[in-house]
């Protein structure tokens, strides 16, 4: 059975690696004994023209002055030879990231094509990626976003290039591809182009599979800061959600939204039902703390260690419990951020009204907005930021 072929970057860069250890070492050898070679050719002039003793003491400086360069010379040395193993570090760890975004791509992620050349584009760079989980069913709801809180056409592509937020509505393949459903959204597309189509079959219980496979496909096509998931019955102040990112830019690994702890429910028929609910502890134990899935944002680090280890990443029923589940053993810094989590008016219009401008609105009892195909207009207009304020935002 053949081995995998070893991917070109790695052995440019391994070969990189032991010529600059190679060259080091030489440098470190022959500046030595260049220096010895000096002393030892010193000593025999001296031999021919001074007494003895003089010899001995002019002897004695030389082996000093050697010592004292040759030590920091060495010192100079192993600095550069450090720095040069900390770069090669940060570029295997690159590699590494860039060969799993690969291999996900290989084994069922997603691929957006040049269609000039029909070669796969190259990672782009941005801040934040916001995928809106939608089914197919939800078209009216899509519309309502594009005609509120989403842009659209060339509004979209100015929000991507210009403050690097790229926003895409995240859906799958029906059980039968080709089929209605999936043309209907393949012209939705066409019409639109703000789709992301994940290799996944759509349906209620697979949402931890999509969550999953939204990630690491993600990750595989955008160089982002952070990665949004956001469902398509809530409402959004763009400006908001990204000033809010922006002030954890800095940290590694960051895990945001409205954290929560619900019970484990463990009677069948019931919604929420936790099949796995004995993991849990004892009945009517609750969950670990983890952010609602109405919305939530993680870092770069993260989204990259799902992509990564996504085969072996457990799902619970619920999608929010599996991406806590997935964080929890983790060097992880929780933010419970309760602007994410705004109820609709009043509670959004009196925030406006005092100047705390929500970043995200819906209704706990719908888990979502209730009738928000019907209301995302009137909440738009009475809790949104104003259309401009994601312009004036800097990131």
């Amino acid at each position: 059975m053949r081995g995998k072929a070893v991917p070109a970057k790695v052995i440019l860069t391994l070969c990189i690696a032991s010529f600059l250890g190679g060259s080091l070492f030489s440098s470190s050898r022959s500046s030595l004994n260049s220096f010895q070679n000096s002393s030892h050719g010193g000593r025999q002039l001296r031999g021919r023209a001074t007494p003895n003793h003089e010899e001995k003491l002019s002897t004695g400086f030389d082996q000093k002055l050697v010592e004292g360069t040759t030590s920091a010379d060495v010192m100079g040395e192993v600095t550069k030879t450090h720095q040069a193993i900390r770069s090669l570090d940060k570029t295997m760890s690159t590699l590494e990231k860039e060969l799993a975004a690969v291999r996900k791509r290989k084994s069922g992620g997603y691929q957006e094509n040049n269609t000039s050349t029909g070669s796969v584009s190259e990672k782009r760079k941005a801040f934040v990626v916001i995928g809106i989980n939608t089914a197919f069913s939800s078209k009216r709801r899509r519309d309502s976003l594009r005609e509120t809180w989403m842009p659209r056409g060339e509004e979209l592509q100015k929000l991507e290039k210009e403050k690097g937020v790229v926003i895409r509505f995240v859906i799958g393949h029906s059980a039968s591809p080709g089929g209605a459903l999936d043309r209907a959204i393949d012209a939705e597309e066409a019409e639109n182009k703000d789709f992301l189509r994940l290799k996944h079959v759509e349906g209620y219980h697979e949402l931890s599979s999509k969550t999953r496979l939204y990630f690491s496909t993600a990750v595989s096509i955008w160089d982002a800061q952070f990665y949004v998931k956001v469902d398509d019955d809530v409402h959004l102040n763009l400006g908001m959600l990204v000033s809010a990112l922006a002030q954890h830019r800095s940290k590694p690994r960051v895990y945001i939204g409205c954290m929560k702890s619900g019970p484990v429910l463990s009677q069948k028929g019931v919604r929420y039902h936790e099949p796995e609910y004995w993991k849990f502890g004892e009945e009517g134990n609750k969950y670990f703390r983890h952010a609602t899935g109405q919305v939530y944002a993680i870092s770069k680090d993260l989204a990259a260690y799902i992509s990564i280890n996504s085969p072996i990443l457990h799902r619970y029923a619920n999608e929010d419990v599996s991406l806590g589940a997935w964080l929890i053993g983790l060097e992880v810094e929780h933010i419970d951020d309760r602007s994410l989590c705004c109820g609709t008016p009043p509670d959004c219009e009196w925030k406006r009204q005092a100047g705390n401008v929500c970043a995200a609105s819906f209704d706990w009892s719908c888990s979502g907005i209730c009738e928000s195909v019907e209301r995302m207009k009137s909440i738009h207009y009475t809790c949104g930021e104003g259309d401009d304020a994601i312009w004036k935002v800097d990131i």
